[in-house]
């Protein structure tokens, strides 16, 4: 049976989830919903990495607040070979390195003195490369956010304001998985 995951606005579920039922009355239904999943976690902090750029925010209210976008070089795959791709990935890699450095020093800048200590946060909502998130987070200042409930939007696009604005509606947002 196939399933997709449909994300609604919190203020939009009541009135989507009633015009959805009464499209889809009774048992014999042609879809029904199988699951609904809130996250209903405020503040957020959004932090989106991609090689190249990086987006961190806090959103409170579901409304972007303080945030920080900005980019970092980091070259490419070549297609030199011997000495010459060796040096280019030790390249890459420091570079890549320097952006994980620079957004979390940003995470610390946007965050308030003293966030961690003033109660349960809320949630992290993490985008972009998987790989560079989890190695921000193993920064000392920041490992507090890795016991955050979390959620993962890793097929957004590069990290720019609009982004960062869409990770924050789709970190608020109420999924519900239909089945057909």
């Amino acid at each position: 049976m196939p399933r997709r995951v449909v994300e609604v606005a919190p203020d939009r579920y009541a009135a989507w989830r009633s015009r959805f039922d009464a499209a889809n009355p009774g048992p014999e239904a042609a879809q029904r919903v199988e699951m609904v999943e809130r996250f209903d976690h405020d503040p957020l902090v959004v932090v989106l990495v991609r090689r190249g750029g990086y987006a961190v925010g806090l959103a409170r209210g579901g409304r972007l607040g303080v945030h920080k976008v900005g980019s970092r070089y980091v070259q490419s795959r070549t297609a030199a070979g011997g000495w010459s791709q060796q040096r280019f990935a030790r390249r890459r890699a420091n570079q890549a390195d320097a952006l994980v450095r620079s957004v979390a020093e940003q995470v610390v800048r946007v965050l308030p003195d003293g966030m961690r200590s003033v109660g349960p946060l809320g949630g992290l909502v993490l985008g972009g490369d998987r790989t560079l998130c989890a190695e921000v987070l193993t920064d000392a200042r920041l490992a507090w956010l890795a016991e955050l409930p979390r959620r993962e939007l890793y097929d957004l696009g590069d990290p720019r304001l609009d982004q960062l604005r869409r990770a924050v509606e789709r970190g608020s947002a109420i999924r519900v998985t239909i089945g057909e």
